[in-house]
């Protein structure tokens, strides 16, 4: 009996003491909510905070602990060096669209302070941001090519123009003569097709695909896979052994190698191929070749068809293509979006028309030319296009004279860039990711095959290389517009073709 009693007043007691407790809690409670909410507003994070950032990278966000006076943020926030863009929000999200790339290889701070939560009264504590400061960067402004002169003739070389010291260095060893290279897209590893020195010298194609790093790593705001091996690690991924690899290409995403191969058994055995990472090469069907190029969501292939171009999808079914454009013969490039593609047509008269194709179906004739249309690539931004094309000169033998130009695509306006010496065919340009400079190459070519060159690096047409200068050609101040704004182009201290920068 004496023990149930005791049982029954410390049952009491605790309950006396819960009462308590809950009593006080809500009293602190509705002190708390009665005072007021004292917590300083802060950033909760910023999705560029110490990462390099790509052309494709065109929005940040940053995300709040409180709703924010919006006015007071837009105005507060400040991006050195100025980087132009639109605000949009999401509850306590603001995103900010830039409104043309980041230039490459340059470092920005971004500063946010005296901005007010969105119930914040004049005067009233706690209402006013923590301050914030980050920083971000673009990736390095770098790009590839291939010697060709002395012992590094042939060899895959890499220059990074925002390194304290930009001096090429060599990727690839010295028994391999690259012929063509892709860059992934995070830049860390490049794609080149190559024969050995040896198959070279004697004139047969030995080609092989191969993989080799950069030495870039950079550090993208998505937790995509980079390799972190040092500049110049080797790996081989398709053998020639049983078909000849004649040219490839690579998806924009790195996932896919699409290939033009040829039976070593059978030369009348020859397609287009797919490859994907571990995994089998497999043929396209109904494809047996011409010229192709990926799409830029890497999910079909633009390829030449007869007297058309047919876009297949990589995957599934390839018996009726997602679209045909019958009247041209070549595509050279798609917007980086994927909405636009310059296309060539073959006139009946000999001459070269150079349209511009949308997903909506209009067709728009840009030039029509009585040269070649030998390259065009779209700026970033997709409302400029940067041609090279040549012209037709007046002599007792046949001459072409190559020239570069800017077309803006709104206006239709065209601007002469720069003009080659004739017989400089040649020549082949690259423009950068972020839209501000353009690389080209002026080649000069053996007139016949040299004793001593034998395995030099040879064109399309397989002349030999004797030597090449490397340009550069800023563009970013360009006025189609403006005749006065011509900009000029600067040498670079490297002989090499094929300059490539990295994306």
């Amino acid at each position: 009996m004496i023990n149930r009693t005791i049982k029954i007043k410390s049952i009491q007691s605790l309950d006396r003491i819960a009462i308590t407790l809950i009593a006080g809690l809500t009293i602190a409670i509705f002190i708390l909510l009665f005072q007021g909410d004292h917590s300083v507003p802060r950033v909760r994070s910023f999705t560029w905070q110490d990462k390099q950032i790509g052309v494709e990278h065109d929005r940040f966000v940053i995300t709040f602990t409180r709703p924010m006076d919006r006015v007071s943020v837009e105005t507060n926030l400040h991006i050195n060096p100025p980087l132009p863009g639109k605000f949009s929000w999401a509850g306590r999200r603001l995103v900010y669209t830039v409104i043309s790339p980041a230039p490459y290889g340059t470092e920005y701070q971004l500063n946010l302070q005296n901005a007010t939560d969105k119930y914040a009264k004049s005067g009233k504590a706690g209402a006013i941001l923590q301050p914030f400061n980050a920083k971000f960067r673009t990736r390095d402004r770098a790009f590839a090519y291939i010697g060709v002169e002395g012992q590094n003739s042939g060899q895959l070389m890499l220059v990074n123009l925002s390194s304290s010291s930009p001096k090429p260095i060599v990727l690839t060893p010295p028994d391999l003569v690259v012929s063509d290279f892709k860059l992934y897209p995070q830049g860390d590893r490049i794609l080149f097709l190559a024969n050995d020195r040896n198959s070279q010298r004697q004139g047969t194609l030995q080609q092989k695909l191969y993989e080799v790093t950069t030495g870039i790593h950079n550090n993208s705001p998505e937790p995509e896979p980079v390799s972190k091996e040092p500049a110049g690690k080797l790996k081989l991924v398709l053998d020639n052994k049983d078909y000849q690899i004649l040219k490839f290409d690579l998806s924009p995403d790195g996932e896919t190698i699409v290939m033009q191969l040829v039976s070593r058994r059978n030369p009348g055995d020859f397609g287009i191929w797919t490859l994907q990472a571990n995994s089998a090469p497999k043929p396209l069907p109904g494809q047996p070749g011409g010229e192709f190029l990926i799409t830029p969501d890497s999910k079909a292939l633009a390829v030449t068809q007869g007297q058309g171009l047919a876009i297949v999808p990589l995957t599934g079914s390839q018996d009726q293509p997602l679209d045909f454009l019958p009247k041209y013969g070549s595509i050279l490039a798609f917007s980086r979006d994927g909405l636009a593609a310059a296309t060539v047509k073959f006139n009946q008269d000999f001459t070269r028309s150079l349209f511009l194709v949308n997903t909506q179906g209009t067709e728009q004739e840009l030039q029509r030319i009585n040269g070649s249309i030998l390259d065009a690539q779209f700026d970033p931004t997709g409302e400029t296009l940067y041609c090279l094309l040549t012209k037709l000169v007046a002599s007792e033998q046949y001459q072409e004279q190559p020239y570069i130009v800017a077309i803006n695509l709104k206006t239709r306006e065209t601007k002469k860039l720069l003009e080659f010496s004739p017989n400089q065919r040649q020549v082949q340009i690259n423009l950068s990711p972020d839209g501000i400079a353009l690389l080209f190459d002026q080649p000069l070519i053996s007139p016949q095959p040299a004793a001593g060159i034998s395995d030099a690096v040879r064109t399309d047409d397989n002349a030999a290389i004797i030597t090449s200068r490397l340009w550069l050609l800023p563009i970013s101040a360009i006025n189609t517009t403006d005749a006065s704004t011509i900009p000029q182009p600067e040498e670079l201290p490297i002989t090499g073709v094929r300059p490539v920068w990295l994306p």
